[in-house]
C-alpha cells in the first residue's frame, strides 16, 4: 500500500515535466487480434517506416444491445413500434462509449505523444481516428507492419497480429487497419463485347425496335424480355414497376457505392438511358437528381479512360450499377458514393497505393449524414475469412446503425456458387476443406441478393462461358439470427448430411432474395457490353425496393427500412419463388433451388404490385 502511495506521489509530483501513469505502469501488452494471412496473399517486404497509416481505434459501444433491441422492433411488423425508426441523434447517443473507455484511450495515446488536438472522431466518438506512420503504430501496437502482395496485383500494409495493453482490451473492439485483407471487389464476372457477338448484336436490334414501341403498353415478358440482352424494359414488365410513376422524388432516395478507382461515367449513362429509357436521359449531367458524392479522395474523372483503363475495365461497376437503378427507378434521385481512403504515400515498388478499409470508411461517412437514402446498393464483397471476426462484427454493428434509421441495405450475395474450384480451402492454418462464405453479404443486419437468368421461369444464374454462378450459403462468423429460423432450418434440415463439415449448419444463410443477374446491358466507353453478376442484381432489386419506399411515402407512411424481419415474417409471399439452378462450387453441385427459401435464390425475385401491396398492408 505504501509502494502505490509512493508511487502515486511521484507521479503527482513529475505530472508538470513528463507523461505518467499508474494504469500504464501495471499493464503490459497482450495479444488482442490475431488473422492468418489469407493463401492468396504473400508477404514481400517490410512496410516503409514513413508510410502514413490513418488508424482507426473502435470503442466498445455502450449500448449495442439496447440499439439491436430498437431495430428489431422498428423492424418487425407484428410489433408496435413498426416504422418508427430512430433519428441521427438517438442512434449516437446508443453507441457512444463510456466515459471510462474513451478517458482510457486518451491517456494510452497521450503516453505515446499522440494528444487529442490530433485526434479525430465519428459523431458519437465510438471510432477515434488519427494519421500516423507506420513506425509509430508499430510502437503503439506492439506489432510489425509488412507489405503483401495479392495474386492479382493488389498491394496491402497490413500486421497480422497486434497487441494492446491489458487494462484496454475491454474498451477497444478493433483498430484496423492491421489484420484484414478485405478487398472491397465488384462482385462481377467477365463482360463479353457486343461487337464481337453477332447473336447479341442480333439480339440488340430487336430489344431496339421494342424500345421504339410505347413502353406504357402492355407488353408482355416475352415481348420485352430476350435472355440474350437484359434491359431496363424487360426487368421493369418482368418485376411490373412498368406503369408505376414515381410519386415523391425527392423525398424518397437511392443511393449505391463505387470502390476501387471506380465511378460512374456520365457520358456513358446518358447513352444507355437515351436508348433504353429515353425520357430519363437528361438525368446523366444532372448533379442534383444523379448526385456523386466523392469520399477519402475516391475517384470521379469524367474524362476518357486512358489505354490502361480501358484494360482493367475501369467504371464498368461504376456505369453498370447507375444506369441499371436509373434505367428502373427514374425520376428517383440517385446518389453514387465514391470511396477512396488512400492515404499519403512516398512511390516506391513496395509502397501500396490503398491501405484503409474501405467498407470502414464508407460507413463512417454515410452514419456521420443525417439525411440519407432510404435504400443504399452495394455490389462489392470477398470472402468472410479475409476479414478477422472482430473486424466483420463491428462493421457489421455499423449497418445496423443504418438500419434502425430507416436504410435498407442491399449486399450482393457474390459471383462463385459456394466457392471457386481449387480454392475451397480455410485459412487457420489448417488449410481444411471448405465452402467460402462471403463478407458483407452473411451480416445479419443487411438483406444480401442473389441472381438469376431466363424469364418463364426464373432460374439461378449460371454462365459456363465465364464461370459466373450466384453465390449463396451460411456464415462462419454469425449465427443465424432468429427470424430465420422458420426459413432456413428446413432447408438446412434437407440437406442431410450432403455437404458435411462444408459449411456452418447454424450460420446466418444467405441470399435472401434475388433479381436477373445476367447479359445486363451496359454502356461503357461509348459501347455496348453485356454483363454478368450479383453486380447487376443487387442495384436492380435495389431499384425495385426504392419503388415501394416511394409508394409507402406517398401514402404517409414510413420506408421499408431492415427489411429482414419483415421478409421472413410477411413479405416472402410477394417474391417469385425460383425452383431451379444451384450455387455450385468447390468441385460440388452447391446449394440447390427448392420451393421455399435456399441458399442461392433465397425467397426468390420481387414482383413489384405485390410486394407494394405487402408493405402497405404491413401498417
Amino acid at each position: 500500500m505504501l509502494f502505490v502511495s509512493a508511487a502515486f506521489l511521484v507521479c503527482a509530483g513529475l505530472s508538470d515535466l513528463v507523461s505518467c501513469s499508474p494504469v500504464r505502469s501495471r499493464s503490459s501488452y497482450v495479444v488482442k487480434d490475431s488473422h492468418h494471412v489469407p493463401r492468396q496473399w504473400t508477404r514481400i517486404g517490410q512496410a516503409p517506416a514513413d508510410h502514413v497509416v490513418k488508424l482507426q481505434i473502435a470503442l466498445k459501444q455502450s449500448q449495442f444491445d439496447e440499439l439491436e433491441r430498437h431495430l428489431y422492433e422498428v423492424s418487425d411488423p407484428d410489433h408496435h413500434r413498426y416504422g418508427e425508426h430512430l433519428n441521427f441523434d438517438e442512434v449516437n447517443d446508443l453507441v457512444k462509449p463510456g466515459d471510462d473507455s474513451l478517458n482510457l484511450v486518451h491517456e494510452w495515446l497521450r503516453d505515446h505523444g499522440i494528444g487529442q488536438d490530433r485526434l479525430s472522431y465519428s459523431p458519437a466518438k465510438d471510432w477515434v481516428k488519427v494519421s500516423l506512420p507506420v513506425a509509430h503504430v508499430e510502437r503503439l501496437l506492439n506489432t510489425k507492419y509488412a507489405v503483401y502482395k495479392h495474386v492479382d496485383g493488389t498491394h496491402l500494409v497490413r500486421a497480422p497480429t497486434w497487441s494492446l495493453p491489458t487494462h484496454l482490451h475491454k474498451h477497444i473492439d478493433t483498430i484496423q487497419p492491421t489484420n484484414s485483407f478485405l478487398r472491397a471487389a465488384p462482385k462481377k464476372s467477365n463482360v463479353m463485347p457486343v461487337a464481337d457477338d453477332e447473336q447479341a448484336v442480333s439480339d440488340l436490334s430487336a430489344v431496339q425496335r421494342i424500345k421504339a414501341t410505347n413502353p406504357s403498353s402492355n407488353l408482355s415478358v416475352a415481348q420485352a424480355c430476350n435472355v440474350s440482352a437484359v434491359t431496363p424494359l424487360c426487368l421493369r414488365t418482368l418485376y411490373g414497376t412498368i406503369n408505376y410513376e414515381p410519386k415523391v422524388p425527392g423525398k424518397n432516395k437511392v443511393g449505391f457505392t463505387n470502390y476501387l478507382g471506380e465511378t460512374s461515367n456520365r457520358s456513358d449513362v446518358f447513352l444507355f438511358l437515351n436508348q433504353f429509357r429515353p425520357e430519363a436521359a437528361q438525368v446523366a449531367f444532372n448533379t442534383v437528381q444523379f448526385r456523386i458524392e466523392v469520399i477519402a479522395n475516391g475517384d470521379n474523372q469524367q474524362t476518357p479512360n486512358n489505354a490502361t483503363q480501358l484494360a482493367a475495365g475501369k467504371d464498368l461497376e461504376g456505369n453498370l450499377d447507375a444506369e441499371t437503378i436509373l434505367g428502373i427507378s427514374y425520376p428517383t434521385p440517385l446518389i453514387a458514393y465514391n470511396t477512396g481512403g488512400s492515404p499519403p504515400f512516398k512511390p516506391d515498388d513496395n509502397t501500396p497505393t490503398n491501405t484503409n478499409e474501405p467498407y470502414l470508411v464508407w460507413v463512417q461517412y454515410v452514419l456521420a449524414q443525417r439525411d440519407l437514402p432510404q435504400v443504399i446498393s452495394t455490389s462489392y464483397g470477398d470472402d468472410e475469412q479475409t476479414v478477422p471476426q472482430a473486424f466483420a462484427r463491428r462493421v457489421c454493428n455499423q449497418f445496423a446503425q443504418l438500419g434502425v434509421r430507416g436504410v435498407s441495405l442491399l449486399f450482393a450475395s457474390g459471383d462463385d456458387g459456394v466457392g471457386p474450384d481449387g480454392s475451397c480451402f480455410t485459412n487457420d492454418g489448417k488449410n481444411t476443406s471448405s465452402f467460402l462464405p462471403s463478407f458483407p453479404a452473411g451480416c445479419p443486419y443487411v438483406t444480401t441478393v442473389g441472381a438469376t437468368k431466363n424469364f418463364n421461369p426464373e432460374v439461378a444464374a449460371y454462365d459456363p462461358r465465364n464461370g459466373f454462378v450466384s453465390g449463396g450459403g451460411f456464415s462462419n462468423y454469425f449465427q443465424r439470427p432468429s427470424y430465420q429460423d422458420a426459413a432456413v432450418k428446413p432447408y438446412v434440415a434437407s440437406l442431410g448430411d450432403q455437404f458435411k463439415g462444408l459449411y456452418n449448419k447454424r450460420g446466418r444463410g444467405y441470399p435472401d432474395i434475388a433479381a436477373q443477374g445476367q447479359l445486363f446491358q451496359t454502356v461503357w466507353n461509348g459501347t455496348i457490353r453485356r454483363l454478368d453478376g450479383t453486380s447487376a442484381s443487387t442495384p436492380a432489386a435495389a431499384a425495385i425496393l426504392s419503388l415501394v419506399n416511394d409508394s409507402l411515402l406517398a401514402a404517409g407512411k414510413r420506408p421499408l427500412g431492415f427489411l429482414n424481419l419483415w421478409l421472413y415474417k410477411r413479405g416472402y409471399k410477394a417474391f417469385t419463388d425460383v425452383l431451379s439452378g444451384a450455387a455450385t462450387g468447390c468441385g460440388t453441385s452447391g446449394f440447390p433451388a427448392v420451393k421455399g427459401w435456399d441458399a442461392v435464390t433465397g425467397f426468390g425475385t420481387p414482383y413489384f404490385p405485390k410486394v407494394r401491396a405487402a408493405a402497405l398492408n404491413s401498417y
